[in-house]
């Protein structure tokens, strides 16, 4: 396994007659040929689980548990999870250094009797420290799942066992946390997978949304010969910057008159918010040539929608009819991007979208920062930690810390390394020189990835721009092995005013086994009886089972003029003439 920054591409390699990809020292990519992978095989389980206990043996790692859980046992919407094998062990168990707390990699893998020759890595979100049953489920409401297509998964907490930031005093854990977990936990999975089946898994797929799409692109990078595709949901893979971004935010709330920092929802109220959605919608909602609710052509928008021009300005009090001037500017700067005092952008810019309003978005830009970016900024990003009596979360006020904090003093933090702390957080956190894939691409290996437009923490923007220097190292070519896709309306992985019920597993299996590569993603909204769970941004002039496309970048769902307004069948991708 190799756990260096980057792995070297593999060099001009004749397949089939065909020249792959080269990847030379500053030589331009050209468009040649990949390889294709072979179709994962299925094999049946014939003993029982229990009677396999006793195989299961890997290094430093001890089994808890071993038992079978029967069909119907685990259940995705109103369907059934054949049944499976349940195996819980832990990794590296030890003590830590610095504050004398037992650390282990906890994990569950699951093992299915009908297993179709596949292994999924699910990687979890937030600050990990829970093991998440281990289905492999991806999109809003899902009612599909790797472990319901017959993979084996695998789940763990990323080496600490409880969410909370506090694990991060010690070194070991913050590694772990960032990427050397996923390391370790690989080969484990594999071994158990060997023991149990008889042989390795025949393709090895690794998939998660927000934090886990961060994981998901460390994998991409750090981990491409252990995996041949690769599912990323909103990827915080710039999370550290992300987070200061955050609070940084915040002060930009806290600075309109009038502002209550225990409310920071008195900055610009849900009234207001709704009155900027439909202004956005107003502009915008056309441009894909049908007036939906569904902002589709979103760059576009950013350059027909301007909230200093296009929103009325106050002329009086508050009405939940205008915006004051500073209400503009505070909203308009973190939407362009919050800076550090010199003018340099934090993290990303964040696009316009008729999602502001959304309670999920509301919560992101309000709640988050004192919540949650301000422990995760204090003590797992901040190089040294933020000292805190016994490493105890009751003595840490993340008010106190946000309303007292320096914003370039952070940016700064997240970036530093100190005594024991060998790595800055942007090195164990951010997958390295992510525009660089060569090793995935030239092995045959895929990439998909997804990004929520109406996103309030980690922005589809900084995704894009993932996507384009991805696209310009492969010298225009990126769409050969990797596909980014703009989900409209969509908030954090899921919800919003969107259709985000889709199934992003199956066509990558396709696209990495037989060559079929997507042209787009069937996505459902979540109305009224769906068994996903109701999504309660629909709106209510939706159809409860509207269909869109989701297209990959740079084209967008544009209405053909003619056909059902809710149907996906009255859609194509299209890239827009502008572009």
């Amino acid at each position: 396994m190799y756990q260096g920054l980057s792995k070297p591409s593999l060099l001009s390699l004749a397949i089939g007659g065909c020249l792959v990809y080269g990847n030379l020292a500053n030589a331009a990519v050209s468009q040649t040929a990949l390889p294709q992978l072979s179709e994962a095989k299925p094999s049946a389980l014939a003993s029982s689980c229990e009677g396999v206990s006793s195989l299961l043996t890997a290094s430093n790692t001890s089994i808890d548990s071993v038992e079978t859980i029967a069909k119907g046992g685990v259940k995705l919407g109103d369907n059934e999870v054949e049944e499976h094998c349940l195996v819980k062990g832990k990794m590296h168990e030890r003590i830590g250094e610095i504050d004398g707390k037992p650390y282990a990699i906890g994990f569950e893998l699951r093992l299915p009797k009908k297993w179709n020759g596949r292994f999924l890595y699910q990687a979890n979100g937030g600050l990990d420290g829970s093991v998440r049953t281990a289905e492999g489920k991806v999109g809003g409401g899902p009612l599909t799942s790797a472990l319901m297509q017959g993979f084996a998964v695998i789940s763990s907490d990323a080496g600490h066992g409880k969410p909370i930031p506090t694990f991060a005093y010690d070194p070991q854990a913050r590694l772990d946390y960032g990427y050397q977990a996923v390391a370790k936990l690989t080969p484990m999975a594999k071994t158990m997978i060997h023991q149990v089946y008889g042989r390795n898994p025949d393709r090895s797929y690794f998939a998660g949304c927000s934090n886990g799409g961060r994981h998901a692109m460390i994998a991409a990078t750090r981990y491409a010969d252990d995996y041949d595709g690769i599912l990323v949901g909103a990827p915080g893979y710039r999370l550290p910057l992300s987070a200061v971004a955050s609070i940084a935010g915040a002060h930009a709330y806290a600075s309109v008159p009038n502002t209550d920092k225990k409310d920071l929802q008195t900055s610009f109220t849900l009234a207001e918010r709704t009155m900027v959605s439909n202004s956005i919608l107003a502009k915008c909602d056309a441009l894909d040539g049908l007036k939906d609710g569904l902002i589709q052509d979103f760059k576009s928008c950013q350059t027909a929608f301007s909230i200093q021009k296009d929103v009325p300005t106050c002329k009086s009090d508050r009405d939940g009819s205008c915006l004051t001037q500073p209400q503009k500017d505070a909203v308009d700067s973190i939407y362009q991007g919050v800076t550090t005092n010199d003018g340099k952008r934090i993290y990303s810019s964040f696009p316009y979208d008729a999602g502001i309003n959304d309670a999920d978005h509301i919560r992101w830009e309000y709640t988050s920062p004192i919540e949650r970016d301000s422990g995760a900024v204090a003590m797992i990003f901040s190089t040294p930690p933020v000292a805190l009596t016994d490493y105890n979360i009751r003595n840490f006020s993340g008010a106190d810390f946000v309303w007292n904090v320096n914003i370039d003093e952070l940016v700064e933090k997240v970036n530093a390394v100190s005594g024991v702390y060998k790595e800055s957080a942007m090195s164990f956190m951010a997958p390295p020189s992510p525009e660089d894939m060569s090793f995935l691409r030239d092995k045959g290996g895929k990439i998909m990835v997804y990004h929520g437009v109406s996103d309030a923490i980690f922005s589809v923007d900084d995704t894009e721009a993932w996507y384009k220097a991805l696209d310009a190292k492969n010298n225009g070519h990126a769409s050969d092995f990797a596909q980014f896709y703009p989900v409209p309306g969509m908030g954090h992985c899921s919800g919003g005013k969107s259709t985000d019920q889709f199934d992003m597993l199956t066509p990558l299996v396709a696209w990495v086994e037989k060559g079929q590569k997507p042209r787009q993603v069937i996505a459902t909204a979540r109305g009224e009886g769906n068994p996903g769970g109701v999504n309660e941004e629909i709106p209510t002039s939706w159809s409860a089972t509207r269909t869109r496309p989701l297209c990959p970048y740079p084209s967008v769902a544009t209405y053909d003029g003619k056909g059902d307004v809710e149907s996906a069948k009255s859609f194509i991708c299209d890239v827009p003439k502008e572009m």
